[in-house]
């Protein structure tokens, strides 16, 4: 069986291979960087019947992107004692980096 932190270890490390989205963890300080987990868990909650990751966008469009993500999600919970479970995907935030080339797009229409 699988264990929560186990699960949501996993979960991070399918949502690293989705281009276009990072977990939404808090703003680190030199406090966290001491803390002895990895802190982007905290993006991940684990309950018997949801599993809510909240991310933040570094690319748009954002519909295939969460696509692509469920998909591999609900793939990788396949296995688990979670595979029933509900899966809601958060965009907490959109990166800067996501909006500049519609900032440019809009500066040639000008």
């Amino acid at each position: 069986m699988t264990s929560r932190s186990e699960l949501a270890r996993s979960i991070l490390a399918v949502l690293g291979g989705i281009p276009g989205l990072r977990p939404a963890t808090p703003a680190t300080t030199h406090v966290g960087s001491r803390v002895p987990w990895n802190l982007d868990t905290m993006a991940v909650g684990i309950d018997d019947e949801l599993i809510e990751i909240r991310v933040v966008a570094l690319a748009l469009p954002l519909p295939p992107i969460l696509r692509e993500a469920e998909a591999a999600l609900h793939a990788a919970l396949k296995e688990t004692r979670w595979k029933n479970a509900r899966l809601r995907l958060v965009v907490s935030d959109i990166d800067a980096a996501a909006l500049t080339p519609l900032d440019h797009a809009s500066d040639a229409d000008a």
